[in-house]
């Protein structure tokens, strides 16, 4: 019998083995260790067969079978097989990625165990007043008699925290024995919550929701921000927990997890597990096997949770279905949201996609009838609309950014016992530094970028290289002029915020401040409870938080993101003007939500504020279509670079010869060309776009191209990569 494994290198082929002796059959979906070259891997078996294309002698056989069943179903093999064609992608690779760490490195796929004492046979005939000359070994001993069956270490700890030496006695005279058990699972109060009493539209949204249940569909639930999708949601995973089934809900970011977790576990009295980069490796194998073997009922995580095995699916929700981070930036580039809809296709379940500003694609796709789309168009319960205000700041005195306007907007809302939520999408101090005498900006070495300032390090830092170097105030190119930063970063409106409300607590939310373990956690908690006056941060503070006594918020440089080459940039500033407005004003006190800008007429703008977001969208999708951008067609970036800039544009010119000898079916070359950001960590960045109006005559020039690819020697000198379906252009 021939074994077809796939191994997690980068070459797009399966490799033939023979079966151990005395095998009869190796199922689709576990794992061997194989011999590959002069060392040992661990593959995944995809397939057998009695034929191989290479003669029999040539084969090896199979070193160890890992599993004596199937880790992932024929479904999961299907999902991961689709994938690895359309991103072409190779499928070892594929299937690495859809696997934690532990597994891929051959480790048992047993959930983590811990240790339990309980009474041993000994213990059993002894009468605890017979340990009366040993108070301490008594009170432990008498915490094991019946019902009490057996104690686990934190349950021990609960009882009495110095437990450890009079167990330890206990164990030596063999009173007490040692067992492991799996690791109890994460579940919610005795008595759950009771679900919200749902709204007209809430209902209607359920029902519709919950009929399609045992059943592939897609719907589209576009909310406005505060509208109670969490509470559809819910509702809806308690119908499918009441069928037997499971649910895998997706979020774009670590930071909303603990939120909806806490929610989730006060809503349902079943396992709930998390995954997610943030996790050890133990945690995020523990949460894959609890899912795959039925264990646990609900998983809350991001992309990558995707590919999680489900024992008895029932449901797949994506929350903030637009946001850019469901796509992968690097390696295995596929977009979470697209392969959740293929995985609900397969697995004939239905997915739920929600936000308050859909992507333009999930628009068109409801517009042309693929999505069934429900809408929740007003805030739940007494929650009303926040009202949004345009400050012109041309001519203003600002402060760090802070206009004499909104610094009397925010007084106010102080004096009110009210928080206020300051947005800026730049950590750092300041973006630049500049000598004053002579312009000389301290510059990355590695990146054509500019040094962030980081003043608290006293550090320069890149932040797309990591490259950093000592913050000097003397300038290294006149030697007289004085170093200023120029621009605005987190890290420096905080310290202005300071300045201007010494006796407010202010807290500041970006990667820098919150890379200690359980530092979000902390700042979230002391801002739900009150603590906290004034809170300042970036992207992670755009989605989904619930911030019940938040009535201002302001972003302070709206303009920055107005200006670009990529044509996706106007979609994700309407998104994040729209997603970080929503937290202001959630519960019963009125918002209010300000734009600071040097361009108040700019149309995006003024369509965003008078109509609302789905009259931008609307526009956008007239404007894509005149261009013929996607979601009228499909794209697909080949990226190129190497520590010399002639490498890279060999390999695309050659790829454009290849391609002109192909049958394109119209497909558009645009390039080879740089990359907005030539110069990065050391490599010269080149890259060729493919487009069409037609997916399918994409992916057959693709399906032709990719190997030849392979095939050239110029691809041996670069690193090359593919994106199919960008969402950036970087």
């Amino acid at each position: 019998m021939i074994i077809q494994v796939a191994i997690a290198i980068p070459v797009n082929s399966l490799f033939d083995y023979l079966a151990p002796d005395g095998i009869d059959a190796i199922s689709p979906g576990c794992r061997v260790l194989v011999p590959f070259g002069k060392h040992k891997k661990v593959g995944f078996v995809i397939s057998t067969s009695e034929n191989s294309d290479v003669n029999t002698d040539r084969l090896k056989p199979i070193i160890e079978i890992l599993d004596t069943s199937p880790l992932i179903s024929e479904k999961d093999i299907q999902l991961l097989s689709w994938a690895s064609r359309y991103y072409h992608y190779p499928l070892g690779e594929v299937f690495s990625a859809a696997f934690p760490v532990s597994l891929r490195k051959g480790k048992k796929a047993q959930l983590s165990q811990e240790k339990h004492y309980k009474i041993s046979a000994k213990g059993e005939c002894l009468n605890p007043d017979q340990l009366k000359r040993t108070p301490k070994q008594k009170q432990i001993f008498e915490l094991f008699l019946p019902p009490v069956t057996s104690l686990s270490s934190k349950q021990l700890s609960q009882q009495d925290k110095n437990w450890r030496p009079a167990v330890k006695s206990l164990l030596e005279k063999d009173l007490l024995t040692i067992e492991l058990q799996a690791k109890a699972l994460s579940h919610s109060a005795s008595i759950p919550e009771k679900a919200l009493q749902a709204n007209e539209q809430q209902t209607q949204a359920i029902n519709q929701l919950s009929a399609q249940l045992g059943q592939f569909s897609v719907t589209l639930l576009e909310g406005i921000t505060g509208s109670g999708k969490t509470e559809v949601y819910m509702q809806v995973i308690q119908q499918v927990l009441d069928l037997g089934q499971q649910v895998l809900v997706l979020l774009p970011e670590i930071t909303l997890t603990p939120q909806l977790e806490d929610r989730f576990k006060r809503r349902f009295s079943v396992g709930i597990s998390r995954s997610h980069s943030k996790l050890t490796d133990p945690q995020r194998l523990s949460a894959w096997l609890e899912m795959q073997q039925g264990h646990s009922s609900i998983l809350l995580g991001t992309r990558s949770a995707l590919f999680t095995p489900l024992k008895k699916p029932g449901l797949i929700i994506l929350d903030e279905e637009h946001d850019s981070s469901f796509k992968q930036q690097e390696g295995f580039r596929f977009s979470a949201r697209d392969l959740a809809i293929v995985r609900g296709k397969i697995l004939n379940i239905p997915v739920i996609l929600g936000t308050a500003t859909p992507s333009l694609e999930s628009l068109y796709n409801a517009q042309n009838k693929r999505y069934q789309l429900l809408h929740l168009s007003e805030r739940a319960g007494v929650a009303i609309k926040p009202q949004f205000l345009l400050f012109d700041i041309r001519n203003q005195q600002l402060q760090d950014g802070l206009s004499p306007p909104l610094i009397a907007q925010i007084k106010k809302t102080l004096a009110k016992k009210e928080q206020v939520l300051l947005f800026l999408n730049r950590r750092g101090f300041a973006p630049v530094q500049i000598c004053h005498s002579c312009a000389w900006v301290a510059r990355c070495h590695h990146c054509d970028t500019s040094l962030v300032i980081h003043f608290d390090e006293r550090r320069l830092r890149c932040h797309h290289c990591g490259y950093q170097q000592h913050l000097s105030n003397q300038c290294p190119s006149c030697k007289t002029g004085e170093l200023k930063p120029l621009g605005l970063g987190t890290e420096r409106v905080e310290k202005s915020l300071h300045a201007l409300f010494p006796t407010q607590k202010v807290v500041r939310l970006d990667r820098d401040s919150t890379q200690r373990k359980g530092a979000l956690e902390e700042h979230l908690e002391q801002i739900n409870q009150g603590k906290v006056d004034i809170i300042l941060g970036t992207q992670m503070l755009a989605k989904g938080h619930h911030f019940p006594n938040v009535t201002l918020v302001a972003i302070l440089d709206v303009d920055s993101g107005l200006f670009s080459i990529d044509f996706h940039a106007t979609e994700k500033l309407a998104q994040l003007i729209i997603q970080v407005a929503g937290r202001a004003g959630r519960a019963e006190k009125p918002g209010k939500v300000i734009l600071q800008t040097r361009q108040p007429a700019h149309p995006l703008l003024t369509v965003l504020l008078k109509d609302g977001y789905n009259s931008f969208a609307q526009s956008a999708l007239v404007e894509r279509q005149q261009a013929m951008l996607p979601p009228y067609s499909s794209q697909a970036l080949l990226r190129v670079y190497a520590t010399n800039p002639i490498d890279p544009q060999n390999l695309l010119k050659r790829v454009c010869e290849i391609i002109q000898n192909m049958e394109t079916h119209n497909t558009l070359v645009l390039g080879p060309v740089s990359a907005p950001m030539a110069k990065r960590a050391g490599n010269y960045h080149f890259q060729l776009l493919l487009q069409n109006n037609q997916r399918k005559y994409l992916q057959l020039l693709l399906d032709q191209l990719i190997p030849e690819i392979y095939r050239l020697k110029e691809a041996k000198k670069v690193r090359w990569s593919l994106d199919v379906d960008p969402v950036d252009l970087y």
